[in-house]
């Protein structure tokens, strides 16, 4: 059975807010790097504008354990190692300590809980930081992209305005409007927000990657990839602009490329999700299911809740013959969402592989009842599966009906052969009654020294000889004539003639 390629969608949100791209649920990515330059007035490094309160200055002590912990992460960041975030937490806890008026310390420790995913710990800190300092317009900003994030973009639209009303030439809000704008599908407004963001500011990342993503969705590349171009100048390590090039190769048939510019995504940031999900769709495609399952490693690190790659990730054991931890995973999947369709279709495969037809079937019917609301392609590859069931039962039925045949046929050979050989004894006895019968008297004794081999018995009755008839005797010739009488004998000398010798 040919396998299925990616039977379940790939997702990465809860929500469908992030556009073609899925910029936005990249976790930390979006919002601000951890600051890197504060005054010691305590006011962000800017001049105070009218309206903002007055902020106390930072005592000295305070001042240098934070420029210590800054230079600590900036040479962590281009060591290329990875973030010692405990080590990073306990500086900035300890400039805190030393002076808890300084707002940036209390913001720095909120985007290190952030990066590791520890949300809530963030959002207290954002808020403590926003406490101690209102005009910490980087606080509030990343408030609003947690809330981004979560998908309550009408928070994170409040949020952005309430700091636009504040700060009218703020360059970030506005551009985070502009993305927020793009996500609802106003994308002349979203370019005109992210023009007037960089107008105020030249540097505004996110404003360059709104406006590259606008292009991309209008299919217009050209215009897309000379503004990814000059945002890449701004951050050479920010996942959207190679992970968007990406899909632009995609969409014009260069899987190559895209390939490469996916993996360079997560060479820049392991923990971009889109960017596994998008590897792992290029793997299963090429039935590269160790690349597959690596991927979905990694989605499973990030949230081992999500029911769809614990699915897929039975789909890429399937596919390296891994059946029974296939089916495994396909249970630890029905205990976050049983309802999933396309659980019962990838068990329905296994189970036919592993021979229960009927049942296989009966798994695939469900699965069409369940998609019957979503509506199912007639050329969908289950009814495929449900053919090849189908024949597997017919061909069972066939081979045990040409088995049955063939049992009865060898019954009745061997009654033929029985009788056959039932006949031929019979005619070897009576044949063995007729020479009985022929022979005549009993055999000869054996005669002194003839031999005898061993096991073999008396020889055979000599066979009596007929006399055959004498020839008559030949007559016999006539006498002769009689011969002449011999003359007479001379008379015997008288006694006394002749002296006797004494003899």
């Amino acid at each position: 059975m040919k396998n299925l390629i990616l039977t379940a969608a790939l997702v990465f949100s809860a929500c469908a807010t992030t556009g073609s791209t899925g910029s936005g649920n990249t976790g930390n990515g979006n919002r601000q790097q951890v600051k890197t330059q504060v005054a010691n007035t305590g006011n962000g490094g800017g001049e105070q504008q009218q309206g903002e309160a007055v902020v106390p200055k930072i005592s000295s002590k305070a001042q240098l354990i934070f420029d210590d912990a800054l230079k600590a992460y900036e040479a962590q960041k281009k060591s290329g190692a990875a973030i010692d975030y405990p080590g990073l937490e306990k500086r900035f806890r300890a400039a805190v300590d030393a002076d808890p008026a300084l707002a940036e310390a209390t913001y720095n420790l909120g985007v290190l809980a952030d990066r590791q995913g520890k949300t809530k710990e963030a959002v207290s800190l954002y808020k403590e930081a926003l406490a101690k300092k209102p005009t910490l317009r980087q606080a509030a900003e990343n408030l609003g992209v947690i809330a981004q994030n979560n998908c309550d973009e009408a928070g994170a639209t409040r949020i952005y305005t309430d700091i636009l009303n504040a700060y009218p030439d703020d360059a970030g809000s506005r551009a985070r409007l502009a993305e927020l704008a793009r996500r609802k599908g106003e994308l002349d407004r979203a370019i005109e927000l992210a023009r007037e963001s960089l107008f105020r500011d030249p540097k505004t990342l996110q404003a360059y990657k709104t406006m590259m993503m606008v292009y991309y969705e209008q299919n217009k590349f050209s215009m897309a990839r000379l503004i990814a171009l000059r945002a890449s100048k701004l951050s050479d390590t920010d996942p959207d602009i190679p992970y968007t090039l990406g899909l632009m190769n995609l969409a014009e048939k260069d899987p190559v490329k895209a390939r490469a510019s996916v993996k360079r995504t997560v060479e820049v940031a392991p923990n971009y999700l889109p960017a596994h999900y998008q590897l792992c769709q290029m793997a299963f495609e090429k039935e590269d299911y160790q690349g597959a399952e690596e991927h979905l490693r990694h989605i499973l690190q990030a949230n081992g809740k999500n029911a769809e790659a614990l699915l897929n990730l039975g789909v890429a054991y399937k596919g390296m013959g891994q059946l029974d931890k296939a089916m495994a995973t396909y249970d630890e999947a029905a205990k976050i969402n049983s309802e999933m369709p396309e659980l019962y279709l990838n068990r329905g495969i296994i189970i036919g592989l592993k021979g229960d037809p009927e049942k296989a079937i009966t798994m695939f019917k469900t699965y069409i009842a369940r998609k019957a609301e979503s509506g199912l392609a007639p050329d969908h590859p289950v009814h495929k599966l449900i053919e090849e069931q189908e024949k597997a039962i017919a061909k069972r039925e066939e081979d045990a009906r040409i088995a049955a045949e063939a049992a009865k046929m060898e019954e009745e050979m061997k009654k033929q052969e029985a009788a056959a050989a039932e006949e031929e004894r019979k005619m070897k006895e009576a044949e063995f009654q007729k020479q009985k019968q022929d022979a005549k008297g009993t055999p000869p004794a054996n005669k002194p020294g003839d031999k005898v081999e061993p096991g073999k018995g008396a020889p055979p009755p000599a066979v009596e000889k007929k006399e055959e008839p004498k020839p008559e005797a030949k007559k016999a010739p006539p006498a002769p004539p009689p011969a002449a009488a011999p003359p007479p004998a001379a008379a015997p000398a008288k006694k006394g003639d002749e002296p006797e010798d004494g003899l």
